[in-house]
């Protein structure tokens, strides 16, 4: 079965031709790098999205950190790591990079913090 993506890989955004219909040798056409031939086989065999949302502060000169998940998690996992997130609350002071919540859903993922608050 052929398939068609737009590689987001880099700026280009090249038009990739996916045939899928042999697992185990899918070819991929229309990439002019090769992170285009592993973002098209990824996306075939299995999708994944990094994700990002925000959380409450407790004691913060912000109300709310934005966050996103450390690495990109399955496509099939999103929604209930976006149910996970909207359990979890900072506490000031919150830097860029700290860990707000460790593997979530199983994935070995961590939600990490992409803002700071601080003390009040």
């Amino acid at each position: 079965m052929s398939k068609q993506f737009i590689c987001i890989n880099c700026p280009l955004g090249c038009h990739l031709e996916v045939d899928d219909s042999d697992l185990n040798d899918i070819k991929v056409s229309g990439n002019t790098c090769p992170r285009g031939k592993i973002y098209a086989i990824s996306e075939v065999t299995a999708p994944k999205r990094m994700v990002t949302d925000s959380v409450p502060v407790d004691g913060g000169d912000v109300l709310r950190v934005s966050v996103k998940t450390a690495a990109p998690i399955p496509k099939e996992k999103i929604f209930d790591c976006i149910a996970v997130i909207r359990t979890v609350r900072a506490k000031a002071p919150v830097h860029i990079g700290d860990v707000l919540y460790t593997d979530v859903c199983g994935t070995g993922v961590d939600i990490v913090a992409t803002r700071n608050a601080k003390a009040i």
